[in-house]
């Protein structure tokens, strides 16, 4: 890896979740210690943040999102680039660009799928070409998803000498909050889409983020209040689906088409069982499909805008500490479960461990994926760092993986 004057440079630090990254950054120690700094386009805040941060002070830079010579300079400076500017449809692709040409490594938290289409489109040739290794989707969405189906099929071929062709996540329970820049982007996605017919179709194909694949076996998308033989229980839509299974299913396209031929993969939250899971999923599930219908349209949206959070706005650090998330992967024959495994989170799933789990995505780009182990292009968490990522996530960010026996 090329010698640098920091390894991590934290781009957006005085966003909500930059800022949780930099109290863990700052408190994390590993030998030898990480060569860390703080980026964004005010220097004032950039200095009012570091004046609070308990453990180690970072360095500062200052670059604006779209000056690109400032954030050619801050390439030059580091080995990755964390970034947390959201909505990255909206302020993301300079930075990303640079990267790309510079051969920066580079990871964010974006979960907007046509944004991170467009970027493969428009750089996979050119970070194969610099080396840059950009990873997409460092946060809730998706790691939990793409390595815990990593992990459960890694699991299912040591017991059964063959992946798991058809692997579905079910959310047990979780408990968080989602700050004002998750809504943000969430708007700005319906809105493209509402502006954009082909990119609606584009988002509703399982395959969008697997350009030329071949075979497309039909993805089964769950209903808004639906029965799931495999956890025994009444489902409801999981709302990162949307994201989280692209992910995967991009990951099993990089990695060669490890999980099987017609791999499928869906995702969904339980709601309970008998009568009263029925109505619970009804309930939920009609909520989510009005809040849907209401980001779709001009009106919608502005009402929306002035009832969420704003950018900048969260979750407290009591209801960060107090947050979890228990996520059940069932590896499934024809509707019977062949394996049944386990990840979860001791923070609030979108910032708390969030900031954890990017904050070790980026420590891993940096000290354990050689280049000959990962080239230069455009991956996922589990295509680019694998079982290296897994376990700095065990070991640093709070997060467990395990095999059940039963339920």
């Amino acid at each position: 890896m090329k010698p640098s004057q920091y390894e991590i440079v934290i781009y957006g630090a005085t966003s909500f979740v930059g800022q949780i990254i930099c109290q863990y950054l700052s408190e994390y120690r590993e030998e030898p210690a990480i060569r860390w700094a703080i980026a964004g386009r005010s220097e004032s805040k950039l200095k009012a943040l570091r004046d609070t941060l308990p453990g180690t002070q970072p360095d500062i830079l200052v670059a604006d999102a779209e000056d690109e010579a400032a954030l050619r300079k801050l390439c030059e400076s580091t080995s990755v680039i964390a970034s947390t500017v959201g909505p990255y449809a909206l302020y993301g692709e300079t930075l990303l660009r640079v990267c790309a040409e510079s051969g920066c490594d580079y990871c964010d938290l974006t979960g907007e799928v046509q944004w991170i289409r467009r970027m493969v489109d428009r750089y996979q040739a050119t970070a194969e070409a610099s080396g840059a290794r950009i990873v997409n989707c460092c946060g809730f969405d998706s790691i939990p998803s793409d390595i815990g189906v990593l992990y459960t099929q890694r699991e299912h071929r040591a017991r059964f000498q063959q992946p798991s062709t058809d692997i579905r996540m079910r959310v047990k329970a979780a408990k968080g909050g989602l700050s004002g820049g998750t809504f943000a982007s969430l708007m700005n996605v319906m809105k493209e889409a509402a502006n954009d017919p082909k990119l609606r179709k584009e988002m509703a194909d399982p395959y969008s983020l697997c350009p030329g694949i071949a075979s497309k076996t039909r993805q089964h998308n769950p209903g808004l209040a639906e029965f799931d033989k495999v956890s025994g229980s009444w489902t409801s839509p999981f709302i990162m689906a949307a994201i989280n299974t692209r992910v995967v299913q991009r990951s099993n396209f990089l990695l060669g088409g490890i999980y099987g031929e017609g791999f499928r993969y869906q995702e969904s939250m339980i709601m309970g069982r008998g009568f009263s899971g029925r109505l619970k999923a009804s309930a939920f599930g009609g909520g989510l499909a009005a809040f849907m219908m209401g980001a779709a349209i001009k009106p919608g949206r502005w009402v929306l805008e002035k009832l969420l959070p704003a950018p900048g706005e969260g979750p407290s650090p009591e209801e960060q500490q107090s947050g979890f998330y228990d996520l059940r992967f069932f590896a499934c024959a024809d509707d019977a479960v062949t394996l049944r495994t386990k990840v979860t989170g001791d923070r609030d799933p979108g910032y708390g461990s969030t900031a954890k789990m990017i904050s070790q995505a980026a420590i891993c780009l940096a000290r354990d994926i050689a280049p000959e182990h990962c080239a230069g292009g455009l991956w996922t968490p589990a295509s680019a760092m694998g079982e290296k990522l897994l376990a700095r996530l065990e070991s640093h960010a709070g997060l467990t993986f395990s095999t059940l026996e039963e339920g």
